[in-house]
């Protein structure tokens, strides 16, 4: 199983390809998100407070896989059956564009082309999000193991993404929560406060 950059979303037709801007891969936040897995997976004590500085150092690709694979060793095999679902979803789009009546035989063949060269880019994208939803429910894994009332974590875009994230994630595990923002010294610092008992 492979980790890299893929790109932008990729917009694809019958008249060509480009890339929407806005929606990132979500290989970018993996580095952050594995951070975030490391700081809060450890033993906690009652009644004692734990700070934990997030490194913002930049993971290599075999290091993210390592550190999840530490926690889901099957990982790999669950990421190839999602894998495997996206490709019948590929060859279900490129069929779906053969039965298109609107399109001409043409522009049939040169929507199907672009999608055939965009194939390996757009799997890429898939597999790096799977990923990251993987990390994500690890992190929320490991709040409700632990009981974690609240995670701080610098302020930018990439911690708030992925916040937001574990928000929408613990909503599904009927867990509230609340983002917010707040400056400290001087520093912008992100917090997600968790109502978990």
């Amino acid at each position: 199983m492979k980790l890299e950059y893929a790109g932008l979303k990729p917009v694809i037709s019958e008249h060509g390809i480009s890339f929407k801007d806005g929606k990132e891969d979500k290989f970018i936040y993996l580095s952050f998100a594995v951070d975030i897995l490391n700081a809060i997976d450890h033993t906690y004590e009652q009644k004692k407070t734990y700070s934990h500085q997030l490194n913002e150092k930049q993971l290599n690709p075999n290091e993210i896989l390592d550190i999840l694979l530490k926690f889901h060793p099957d990982l790999e095999d669950t990421m190839n059956q999602e894998i495997e679902s996206y490709i019948k979803h590929l060859d279900s789009e490129e069929n779906d564009v053969r039965n298109r009546v609107n399109l001409s035989n043409i522009e049939k063949d040169t929507f199907i082309a672009n999608l055939k060269l965009m194939r390996k880019y757009k799997t890429q994208r898939a597999k790096n999000k799977i990923f990251y939803f993987h990390c994500i429910e690890t992190i929320v894994e490991t709040i409700i193991k632990y009981k974690i009332k609240e995670l701080d974590t610098p302020f930018n875009e990439r911690f708030w993404h992925i916040l937001q994230t574990i928000e929408g994630k613990l909503s599904t595990h009927k867990i509230s929560s609340k983002l917010k923002m707040v400056e400290e010294e001087s520093a912008l610092k992100a917090m997600l406060l968790i109502n978990i008992y």
